[in-house]
């Protein structure tokens, strides 16, 4: 389950920030409690990012995002339900405690 945020619009206030963190905090403790938590993390806002490109033989860097969008991945969770449907259930609980877009795909085994 992937967080997806408007980075267009102004950033959250500090008490903002601290609200959804322990909102989501609770979820966490509560997917932890079930035995359906894999791994959970945040990403910091999108100007902090760096895109690797190879092209040709060339490596090249640049700052900032690869993609010319307004909403970006803010996190993203790794849960192992029964079926969707529980991932759409849990993702309704992310969505409501971030108040952000909860994008849910299944997961393509490890590499």
């Amino acid at each position: 389950m992937s967080v997806e945020l408007d980075q267009s619009g102004p950033r959250p206030t500090e008490a903002e920030q601290e609200r959804n963190f322990a909102r989501v905090g609770a979820v966490n403790d509560e997917m932890k409690a079930q035995g359906i938590w894999v791994f959970a993390g945040g990403l910091l806002p999108y100007d902090s990012a760096t895109v690797v490109r190879v092209q040709d033989g060339t490596t090249t860097m640049t700052d900032g995002p690869f993609a010319e969008t307004k909403e970006q991945l803010a996190g993203f969770w790794v849960i192992e339900v029964e079926d969707l449907d529980a991932a759409l259930g849990w993702a309704e609980k992310c969505a409501e405690a971030c108040e952000a877009p909860i994008e849910v795909r299944p997961f393509d085994g490890l590499a």
